[in-house]
């Protein structure tokens, strides 16, 4: 009867106890002492071949789809038979309001001008790193001697950009199928990328070729170019075939590329800048300052892997159009770095309903000045959603809106079974409730569900025997002080309504005019009816009927709303309500969960008989 090796697993004991098994059903082998013989270094030597070889056949399999391949030059390669550009490093950059203040002097010319390349020195924490104009900047005599300087929109504002510039030529010479040309560097802002072919070694005469990624129509006088990160990390430059996927440059012509070379994120966070620039007036010399609008950043190192893994395919379903809510996903998070996170919605689906309408809703990384956030949402608009996506849609733009937990938490605590006080495990306790906000939930449409965080609650320490949680849900509103005003307050889900006999919903603290006291709104008990009750009289009702909500809908309204005082410190209100589903709470459309640590309260109770011991 045959006698077979049964071994489905990698590790080398495994694969070793198999071999011996099968020796030890020989007749040959019958009782032989495997271990203690010279044939165990000959089982070692075949265990070890047949590991190694396993752990190849199996890294191969693995890198051959894109789901489980772990290295990142597999991930390129697929990504690049998805028709996928990866994002390359992406430089940091500010904005500055710069003026040059000539007021007085004589002599002084109608207009200056900041050329491209000029350069802006910060500092961080990590040292001093160059910023560079991308642009011309031009600033005129406002009458007085005062020059602002603008861009060639007439928008006031200076940007300037992380980077080291550089310069590589190739020439070309006989044509082949495919003309590949390698730019021997990895830190390559390929936003910074110009690409410019000369006619000869010594013409002067150029044209200038556009991303592929920015084509409409291609045919074979289209001036294109890609620009990809090769499996090695460098970058290869693509032409066209000549023929039907645009132009590819003669022989003997010059191709000069330029680029910023970029340090990525590690220039975020700078604050304070100089500069060289400065201008000759009359013989004398006159500096700009230049003052940055917020702290640099947008900085951003190469796409990660996982960011590939998860993008490439969806955007090669989405074949370089807008037409569903994933296509504008996989567009914006593949071209802007300093998105942090996107939601896309049609108007059909938005409150109110709004048709030939997308709505886009971005998260930007931390630092980004408003006026980068403008520059982002103009790229986006002008240059992806008005040539791709479906002629008559609209696209518009909205903030996330911050839809703050409230948790009160009571641990159970059994003093016997830990070393930690109560008052540390509240606090450990504290920690988690915030890491889960900050970290899990932060983003677009993504869900809150209780049982996930009472599980994490449960594991920081043995002496917590159960833990439970009461949840509100609160959202803020900026009123108009001293004006009376109607307002529309929504909350991202269903809340408690008039069948619970209790306060459902209810504001943070403020002050009208003629009454003593601090007030808020509170719901009628039993009622959908809001008032407005002061709480430093006995709960005494100020104003009976200040408006409304509705529970399905979460939509709250207040009708001629008047107040003359926030509490010290603050400019909006908090409006609290209880979900009708504490369990589960998922966000919609552009809310988002954040953490308020003033309204995160954590207690504890003691419970000494959670163990029996049994003797």
């Amino acid at each position: 009867m045959a006698t077979n090796i049964t071994s489905t697993a990698l590790d080398f004991d495994n694969i070793k106890d198999s071999l011996k098994d099968y020796l030890k059903k020989k007749t040959e082998f019958t009782d032989y002492d495997f271990d203690g013989s010279g044939l165990s270094n000959i089982l070692d030597v075949l265990a070890y071949n047949t590991h190694f070889n396993g752990l190849i056949a199996n890294l191969a399999t693995n890198e051959s789809f894109i789901h489980t391949a772990q290295l990142r030059s597999s991930l390129v390669s697929h990504a690049e038979s998805l028709g996928y550009d990866i994002r390359s490093k992406t430089s940091s950059q500010v904005t500055f309001d710069t003026t040059l203040n000539l007021t007085g002097v004589s002599g002084r010319a109608q207009t200056y001008t900041l050329p491209i390349g000029t350069i802006f020195v910060g500092s961080n924490e990590d040292g001093s790193h160059n910023f560079i104009t991308r642009e011309i900047y031009t600033a005129t005599d406002d009458g007085t001697g005062l020059y602002t300087f603008k861009d060639v929109n007439g928008t006031a504002g200076v940007t300037a950009f992380e980077g080291t510039v550089k310069t590589k030529t190739f020439f070309v010479g006989q044509k082949t199928d495919r003309q590949i040309y390698i730019i021997p560097d990895s830190d390559i802002d390929t936003n910074s990328a110009i690409i410019r072919v000369f006619d000869s070694p010594s013409s002067d005469q150029n044209v200038e070729y556009t991303p592929l990624s920015k084509a409409i129509t291609v045919n074979s006088k289209s001036t294109y170019y890609t620009l990809r990160e090769a499996p090695n990390g460098t970058y290869e430059l693509n032409f066209g075939d000549g023929i039907t996927f645009g132009k590819t440059p003669e022989a003997g012509s010059r191709i000069v590329v330029t680029y910023a070379r970029t340090i990525g994120e590690i220039a975020n966070g700078c604050k304070e800048f100089t500069t060289t620039a400065a201008f000759n007036v009359g013989g004398s010399v006159y500096t700009i300052s230049p003052i940055p609008q917020a702290n640099s950043a947008g900085g951003a190192d190469r796409q990660g892997i996982e960011s590939i893994r998860q993008n490439a395919p969806s955007a090669f379903a989405a074949q370089q159009r807008l037409v569903t809510p994933d296509d504008y996903k996989a567009t914006i998070s593949s071209n802007f770095p300093t998105v942090s996170d996107i939601s896309v919605w049609g108007g059909q689906d938005n409150v109110p309903i709004a048709y030939g309408e997308v709505y886009i809703g971005l998260d930007f990384n931390t630092g980004l000045s408003d006026a980068a956030k403008t520059v982002i949402k103009n790229s986006i608009r002008t240059n992806f959603s008005d040539n791709l996506s479906v002629m008559s849609i609209t696209p518009v733009f909205v903030d996330p809106i911050e839809t703050f937990l409230e948790l009160d938490t009571t641990i159970t605590v059994n003093p016997d079974l830990t070393s930690k006080s109560p008052q540390t495990l509240e606090v450990n306790t504290r920690d988690i409730i915030a890491n889960h906000i900050n970290t899990k939930i932060n983003g677009f449409t993504k869900t809150f569900r209780r049982s996930n965080l009472l599980t994490e609650i449960d594991d920081i320490d043995a002496g917590i025997l159960n833990s439970k949680i009461d949840v509100k849900v609160q959202v803020r509103l900026i009123p108009v002080l001293n004006q009376p005003t109607s307002y529309t307050v929504i909350f991202p889900m269903p809340i408690l309504g008039e069948g619970s006999g209790k306060v459902n919903l209810e504001s943070s603290t403020f002050e009208v005019t003629g009454v003593n006291g601090k007030c808020k709104i509170v719901n009628k008990v039993g009622s959908l009816v809001l008032q407005i009750i002061n709480i430093d009289d006995n709960e005494t009702i100020v104003t009976d009927n200040i408006g409304s909500y509705v529970p399905s809908t979460g939509v709250l309204s207040l009708n001629n709303f008047n107040l003359n005082l926030i509490n010290a410190g603050v400019n909006f209100l908090k409006f609290s309500a209880i979900p009708q589903d504490q369990a589960t709470i998922p966000m919609l459309r552009n809310f988002i969960f954040k953490h308020d640590s003033s309204k995160v309260i954590v207690n504890h109770t003691i419970d000494r008989q959670g163990v029996r011991v049994t003797l």
